[in-house]
């Protein structure tokens, strides 16, 4: 599934010449505060690599969002993450600060957690959420994830909620 569709917004598979579009995302301070922190463009482009060759091997990934437009919105995924030395699924999704508080999120982990349950018949997926983003966490809670612990991440402390097929 390399495209897909919400009400508002087209997803494309993560491609290189998503490049400057992940680079001035990664840039925004703001943005990346819940993301591990600012990306330098060469850690972008580390970050496309790893997440094209995640595509690759596993058959899903992280795509690119763009409105009716054609506007890149941001970017978000289904990808496997070491939690706790342990193998998760997680959807995941970050948007540009000009489509905040729009509902946006939102449609897109619904999206995200169809795709993943009933398209790749995952047994499960989590949102793994550091504790201080309250709008992350309303996202995953409207999406019917349930809190399901703490763990820490990237020297922050987190949440990890899980939804089950």
């Amino acid at each position: 599934m390399e495209h897909f569709r919400t009400a508002r917004l087209s997803a494309e598979r993560l491609r290189e010449n998503h490049l400057a579009d992940l680079v001035a995302l990664h840039l925004d301070a703001e943005v990346s505060r819940y993301l591990g922190g600012v990306r330098s463009a060469e850690k972008t482009k580390t970050y496309l690599d790893a997440n094209m060759a995640h595509w690759d091997q596993h058959g899903f990934g992280l795509w690119v969002l763009r409105t009716k437009d054609g506007a890149f919105a941001g970017r978000a995924g289904i990808r496997h993450i070491l939690v706790d030395d342990v193998d998760e699924i997680e959807i995941a999704y970050a948007f540009k600060r000009e489509f905040w508080g729009r509902g946006l999120a939102s449609e897109t982990a619904t999206a995200l957690t169809d795709i993943g349950l009933l398209h790749h018949e995952l047994p499960s997926l989590i949102g793994l959420v550091y504790v201080g983003n309250g709008a992350s966490r309303r996202v995953l809670e409207k999406s019917n994830y349930l809190l399901e612990r703490t763990t820490f991440r990237h020297g922050e402390n987190g949440v990890l909620y899980r939804i089950r097929r």
